[in-house]
This record gives structure tokens, sequence and C-alpha cells, in this order.
């Protein structure tokens, strides 16, 4: 019966049956150191460092007398149990964790997750901070700590403490720890880092106008964890992660049903920058943001249109009102703007022709034809474009 406590089973078992987890042994990154240890007197080893995404560790613990050596190494025994949970739910078939061999001397040990825990171990053999603790004097065990446990709570650190149950004689102890790493968790994507891209979602200036904010949220988070380990999106340049930013939220907004706000900030920059007078950087923000990237809708042409014609650039402001005509059709605004440009043009008749024919239209505004010739004339004037031919075009439709 005594024998059954120094043992860890495992098995192999029917992935019909029970659910394998999704990760492997690291066997790059075990654990297997030996040390002398004096009779009475205590020792700390501190295993290598723990892996990001490490869910469970097995441990095992071998003191030998001074001829004898291992057979077999944890690593390999390992092979046979293709994850933690042929540990866990051992049956038939039971493959030994621990080493077939051992001495006749025993120690005690404890596991600690803190540096501070492990050296007051140390000089006092005090074991009241350890994450777990063998108190029954052994010469060999082995165990899987699993993810609920507190030496999980500090990686990578971890430190095995050794207490010598010997009156005489030294001791060799044989320490073996092998990581199980979770593919998904070893990205880094834990709760602490998962709020750091849920604070910096927050704060995006798109999110005071979403409706559906808590889904943009998670979103956000799905496809920042996808496309990153936390390793690598914390090690963007800023320029790097901006650019990375901007392309998450925008492909988070398009789940979410919500890009439009997106863009109709980039269009209220651009428009800000118009507002201002400084019309090549609408235009450079529009073209930039938009059409280069290829986000441009009808509105966009007859923004950007707008902007040309503001700033006198006639033959591309006709060219972006009339693609949008083609986009958009029934948009007659894209008409009564192309009616301007012919009108400073020196294309006279033409405008006029176009005036004749929706004069008494609405546009998508619910502005009457003629109240919105009548408004951007005034604009025009504002602006300082020719007005030589406005009353031409108003003895037209008055």
């Amino acid at each position: 019966m005594n024998k059954l406590l120094y043992f860890v089973s495992a098995v192999l078992f029917s992935s019909s049956i029970y659910a394998q987890k999704d990760g492997f042994w690291d066997k790059e990154r075990a654990t297997t150191k030996e040390i002398t240890l004096s009779a009475g007197k205590r020792a700390l080893i501190k295993t290598e460092d723990l892996p990001v995404g490490t869910t469970e560790f097995v441990y095992r613990i071998t003191i030998l007398d001074e001829s004898q050596k291992l057979t077999s190494s944890l690593v390999s025994v390992l092979k046979a149990i293709p994850d933690p949970t042929g540990i866990s739910q051992g049956t038939a078939g039971a493959i030994h964790l621990t080493s077939a061999i051992s001495g006749d001397d025993k120690c005690t040990f404890a596991l600690f997750q803190e540096a501070n825990a492990a050296n007051l171990f140390l000089k006092e053999g005090k074991t009241d901070r350890a994450c777990w603790e063998q108190k029954e004097k052994v010469s060999k065990d082995a165990k899987l700590i699993s993810s609920s446990s507190l030496c999980l709570t500090n990686l990578p650190n971890l430190w095995f403490g050794f207490e010598s149950q010997n009156w005489v004689m030294n001791q060799k102890i044989v320490l073996e720890v092998v990581p199980w790493v979770d593919y998904k968790a070893s990205r880094g994507w834990d709760k602490t880092t998962k709020n750091e891209i849920l604070t910096l979602a927050k704060k995006l200036p798109v999110v005071s106008k979403l409706t559906k904010k808590e889904a943009f949220y998670a979103a956000f988070i799905e496809n920042s964890s996808k496309k990153y380990t936390y390793r690598e999106f914390s090690q963007l340049l800023a320029i790097e992660k901006n650019n990375a930013i901007e392309k998450l939220t925008e492909e988070s907004l398009k789940e979410t049903g919500e890009v439009k706000a997106y863009y109709d900030i980039i269009r209220e920059k651009s428009n800000v920058a118009f507002q201002k007078g400084n019309y090549e950087e609408a235009i450079s923000i529009l073209s930039t943001e938009m059409f280069a990237k290829n986000r441009a809708t009808y509105i966009d042409y007859r923004l950007l249109g707008d902007y040309y014609l503001y700033s006198r650039q006639f033959t591309k402001a006709e060219e972006m009102y009339t693609k949008g005509i083609k986009l958009n059709p029934s948009e007659i605004h894209f008409q009564l703007n192309l009616a301007h440009v012919y009108l400073f043009t020196d294309r006279i008749s033409e405008a006029k022709a176009i005036h004749k024919k929706y004069a008494h239209e609405s546009l998508s505004n619910s502005k009457t034809w003629i109240a919105q010739t009548k408004s951007d004339f005034t604009t025009f004037e504002k602006h300082g474009l020719p007005t030589d031919d406005f009353k031409k075009i108003l003895r037209v439709i008055e």
C-alpha cells in the first residue's frame, strides 16, 4: 500500500473517451539536476525557467546510493504519455513515473515560487510559504502539478528545497522537472495581458461612436491574440504598433458590423482640415486613408471631389464626381457638383443643361436642388471662387 504513495500512474487512453490537451511536453526546457546533500542539511535547486504557456509540470525526485544511476529519464517516460490527462485520468496499463530504483536514504522537500520564501527555507527550514510540501520522508517521488496550484503563479520561477533526513552520510538527489506547454497559453495571452489589450481598445477614438462596444472589445482581443504572441505585440516599434492597431481595429469593426464608424472618423478628420482651409491636408487624409487602402465609397468620391473643387483642381474634381456617379447613379448631388465644375471651367451650356434637368428635384440631404445651389454659391463666394456666372445659373432655376 505504501508503495502506491510513491507512484504516480499514467495511461495511454482513447481520444474517443477523453479529450487530449493541445500542447507538448517541453523536453528542451526540462530540468535535470543532481546534488550531493550533507547529512541533516538543506539545499535549494532552481529549475530551468518554466516557459510561457506552462500550465502543468511533472517532477520526479530520486535519492540514489553512491553506485546507483537512473535507468531512464523522466523525459523518456513521458514520451508514452500524450498529455497530462493521461496522468490525471490513470487507469489500467499504468506507466510508473517514479524511478525503478532508489537508495535507502530519505529526505523531505518543498516547492517555492518565490525566492524569498525559498531562501527562508534554506536558512531556517520554514515551509509555511511553500506552494507544495512533501512532509513524509521519501526515497523517491513523482507528481503532476496542475494549473490550479500556487506553484504556477510566478512563472518562470520555481525552486525545490530539500532537507536530508540522514544522521551521518551524504545523499545523492536527482531532480527532474518537465513542463507541459499549452499551445494557446504559450502565446502569452492570459488574463493580465488581455486586460492590457482591453485598456488599449477602450482608449481608441472610435469607441465613443460604437453601439456594440463589448462585442468590439471581444473581437479586438481575439484578433490581437490570434495575430501576435504577447511578446511579439509588446516588442513592436511605435510606428509598427500604430499600424497594427489600425488594422486590428478595422478588422474587429468589420466583424461587429460597425466599421462605418471608423471610416466616419477619418472623414471627420479630413473635414476638420478642410474647414480650416488646409485643402491639401484634407486631400492627403482621404487619399491615404480611404482610397489607397481600398476603403472608399461613393461618399468619399464626393468629399474628395469637393476638396479638389475648392482648391481649384477642377479636372480632378470632375474625375471624382464622374466616378461617384458610376458608383451611385441615384445620388444626384454628384450631378450638382458636376454642374459646378462646368460652371468654373467655362462650360456654361453644359452646366445649364444639368440645372434644367434637375431643378425640381430634391437631394439626399432633403434640400431642394434650388436651395442647395444657392447655398453652394454662397459658400463658393466665401472661399474666393469666381462668382461671375452665378446669375446665369440662377436665372435658369428660379
